[in-house]
């Protein structure tokens, strides 16, 4: 059965659990929405989406560089208390955050981060190409989704795959750690620099 965008939304309003994991979880359940949230909470996902209201202002900066400096990372992770920012697997979590900037130079976040123009541009971009390999018009806005969905696969941080597990994501890693610390944790933000780079 195939999954909507609403139903896909509704779970994520419920949840509060990554669009990734909310479509994955009705994929599994058929599209049964109380089937999903089960599904999610089994995975302790929905435990890490009932913290994420409670405010994160510790955490720590981690920084990395890479290659002998050519490529170097700052992420800030926050959570909820200082106790849990010195724990090892908060720490862990950060410094593995950092390994994965480094690796995949994602340019946001979250989805949500990305501006509305890119997604616009992106969206021309993915039509353009798809008339020219002369693909029929009734399916173009389902291939536009479609190659929209890869691209924020690529730039953005949450949906990519975990370069040290590639079966899970690094939203799907940063709700196990939520889910085992008992803490709300956020990826506030972060910088990525290379050598010879342009600074645009």
């Amino acid at each position: 059965m195939a999954v909507t965008a609403t139903q896909i939304k509704e779970l994520r309003e419920a949840t509060g659990v990554g669009f990734l994991d909310c479509r994955k979880a009705l994929e599994e359940a058929n599209g049964d929405f109380d089937k999903a949230v089960d599904f999610l909470r089994e995975r302790g996902l929905a435990k890490a989406a009932k913290r994420a209201d409670r405010e994160a202002s510790e955490g720590v900066l981690d920084l990395y560089d890479h290659g002998g400096g050519r490529v170097g990372v700052m992420v800030e992770v926050n959570c909820e208390t200082d106790f849990v920012a010195r724990s090892e697997s908060f720490r862990t979590l950060a410094h593995d955050v950092s390994l994965q900037i480094a690796a995949a130079s994602p340019k946001w976040v979250t989805e949500e981060d990305i501006p509305q123009d890119v997604l616009d541009h992106e969206a021309e971009i993915a039509r353009n190409r798809a008339l020219e390999e002369g693909k029929p018009e009734n399916i173009l806005d389902r291939i536009v989704e479609g190659r929209l969905r890869k691209f924020k696969e690529e730039v953005v941080l949450l949906n990519q795959p975990f370069i040290k597990d590639e079966e899970k994501t690094i939203e799907q890693y940063l709700h196990e750690t939520i889910a085992s610390i008992g803490e709300n944790i956020i990826i506030r933000r972060f910088v990525r620099w290379e050598v010879g780079e342009s600074s645009e």
